[in-house]
């Protein structure tokens, strides 16, 4: 098999060339303590520094990525251009946007987009073009066909290159790139996330030539192995809300799928988050696995595990286990996924 470490995006971006690997900037700024400057500065220019020349960084933000909802993400990304003007061209940026502070949801109405694309473009205080803009989830009060209509409309006036989804069903995908090309669809896949409709999105986006950015491939930390217990997640950290990890007793069943993938990791040579990029990232020449990291040395061992190749039996070993051990707890807080706008 061929190891596969660049790829493209898809509709208007099928011309964009992109590491098999992105890079997920969250964390950075949605903690307690946002990381120092130095620190997450260093941490992006190494995962642009890890593409092979002509090929950008996709680069994943968002308009809300701080625990006041604020745009400290983008003008943390704001500040690194300033500093760094020479890795404009070197990277692709995508942001979600689109959601209601006030109820922690949705708002897909003409009013509540725009002032979105407006927010993260003054954070961005012109240091950087708007590459893509998605919204984060899909709001159930207007259409599909509704939604990508406006941000079509926002194309046109020039305001962001291409339009990308999140967390949709495989059936708005569709309707949605009925609209206007779709570039991108963010949905989460790793071994624990590994559901019904994430295989419909998945041979959906393939049928229309669409990437898929898969966030969270490392299953938020805990598919590492280095998260032994609720103790080494920092206090007020977000992943202490979410059932597989509050939950003691689902936290100690989960572990079984961690050490079962460890096996393999171990017999390969490399670290289970590697294992998760690869298998993720075998999953279609146009899926990009999503791993946060706001550590340098981190983020070149995620965007290096496009360098490893999972072979048949080791596909069929991984494949294996995930179909043969039910996860406990669901992906988010205990909530209906419709009560979480997830695949709408």
């Amino acid at each position: 098999m061929t190891v596969q470490t660049v790829t493209t995006l898809g509709g208007t971006a099928s011309g964009v060339k992109v590491g098999k690997v992105a890079h997920g900037l969250m964390m950075m700024t949605w903690v307690p303590t946002p990381v120092p400057d130095e620190i997450a500065f260093e941490a992006i220019r190494a995962s642009a520094d890890s593409m092979p020349p002509g090929v950008k960084i996709l680069l994943n933000s968002g308009e809300f990525y701080a625990q006041d909802f604020g745009t400290a993400n983008l003008e943390l990304l704001a500040r690194f251009y300033e500093r760094y003007p020479e890795y404009v061209d070197r990277t692709f940026l995508s942001v979600k946007g689109g959601i209601n502070a006030a109820k922690h949801g949705p708002d897909a109405s003409p009013e509540a987009l725009r002032r979105s694309v407006t927010n993260i473009l003054a954070a961005l205080r012109g240091t950087k073009k708007l590459d893509l803009f998605e919204c984060a989830r899909v709001d159930s009060d207007y259409t599909v066909e509704h939604t990508i209509g406006i941000l079509k409309g926002f194309v046109e006036e020039g305001l962001f290159d291409h339009i990308g989804m999140s967390e949709c069903s495989a059936e708005s995908l569709r309707k949605g790139n009925a609209v206007h090309p779709i570039a991108a669809v963010e949905i989460e896949i790793s071994p624990w996330s590994m559901e019904p409709e994430t295989k419909q999105v998945l041979s959906t986006a393939e049928e229309l030539g669409i990437a898929v950015v898969a966030y969270s491939p490392l299953g938020r930390g805990f598919l590492t192995g280095q998260i032994k217990s609720l103790d080494d997640i920092p206090e007020n950290d977000m992943r202490r809300r979410f059932t597989r990890f509050r939950d003691p007793e689902i936290f100690k069943q989960n572990l079984t799928l961690v050490d079962a993938l460890k096996a393999i990791a171990e017999r390969k040579g490399i670290t289970p988050a590697q294992l998760c990029i690869a298998w993720v990232g075998s999953l279609g020449t146009k899926v990009i696995p999503l791993p946060g990291s706001s550590n340098a040395k981190r983020t070149i061992e995620n965007t290096t595990a496009a360098d490893y190749v999972l072979t048949p039996e080791e596909s069929a070993e991984i494949g294996k286990i995930i179909d043969s051990y039910e996860v406990k707890g669901d992906r988010y807080f205990g909530l209906d996924p419709k009560a979480m706008h997830l695949w709408g």
